[in-house]
C-alpha cells in the first residue's frame, strides 16, 4: 500500500458492510477485523471471507465509537464510505461525534499507527467535486490533521442496460439518465483519500 505497508499488520475495518475492504486486506495482513451495524450487511461480508478460504478475520457488529477491541492492539483503521455518517446523521452534534470516533482511534490504534479513509468526490464525475452533503465532513479532516489525495474507482459494467438500471437504483434517475445520455458502460466516480498517523 502507498501510506503504509500492510505485512503483520492488524487492521480494523470500520462500517465494513459487505466486505469489499476486508476482503482485499485479508490477504495481505496478519489479522482483519470487520465492524459494521448492520447484520445483514456482515452476513454477506462473513459468506465472502468464508469464500475465500482464509481463516484470519473476524467479523462483528459494532458502532465506529466503540469498537470491541483492548487497547493499543490494531495498527491500521480503514474505512471505506462509512465514517462520514457520523456527520450526515447527526447535523446538531456532527463535531461531537467525530471526535468521539477519533478518541476512540486513538484508544484502539498502537502508536505510529495510520487510518486510512475513502470517501466520494462524485460519482458521475470524471474530477473531483465536493458533495453537499458532506460539506462539514471535508474540511473537518483537514482540521484534524489528515493528508488527502484523490483517485478514480469507475465502476465497469456489462452492458449500457445493466449501467443504467444499477446506477438508477443505487444513486438516483438522474445519474441513470447521465449514465444513457453518454453511453457509460463505465461509469466515472472518484474517491478521496485521507489518511493520518496516530
Amino acid at each position: 500500500m502507498e501510506i503504509t505497508p500492510l505485512q503483520n499488520r492488524v487492521a480494523l475495518d470500520l462500517g465494513a458492510g459487505t466486505g469489499r475492504l476486508a476482503c482485499l486486506l485479508a490477504p495481505r495482513v496478519e489479522r482483519v477485523y470487520a465492524f459494521d451495524a448492520a447484520a445483514d450487511m456482515l452476513r454477506v461480508c462473513r459468506d465472502k471471507l468464508t469464500a475465500s478460504g482464509l481463516t484470519n478475520w473476524q467479523v462483528e457488529i459494532a458502532d465506529h465509537r466503540q469498537l470491541p477491541v483492548e487497547d493499543h492492539s490494531a495498527d491500521l483503521a480503514v474505512s471505506g464510505w462509512s465514517v462520514s455518517y457520523l456527520a450526515i446523521w447527526n447535523p446538531d452534534s456532527w463535531r461531537m461525534e467525530l471526535e468521539e470516533w477519533l478518541g476512540e482511534m486513538k484508544r484502539v490504534l498502537s502508536g505510529g499507527s495510520y487510518i486510512v479513509l475513502f470517501e466520494s468526490l462524485g460519482t458521475g464525475n470524471e474530477s473531483p467535486v465536493m458533495l453537499e452533503h458532506l460539506k462539514d465532513f471535508y474540511p473537518w479532516l483537514d482540521e484534524v490533521g489528515f493528508e488527502k489525495k484523490w483517485i478514480r474507482t469507475d465502476y465497469k459494467f456489462e452492458s449500457l442496460d445493466e449501467a443504467e438500471y444499477l446506477s438508477r437504483f443505487f444513486f438516483g434517475d438522474e445519474l441513470g439518465d447521465n449514465v444513457r445520455k453518454n453511453h457509460w458502460v463505465i461509469l466515472p466516480e472518484c474517491t478521496g483519500v485521507w489518511w493520518k498517523k496516530i
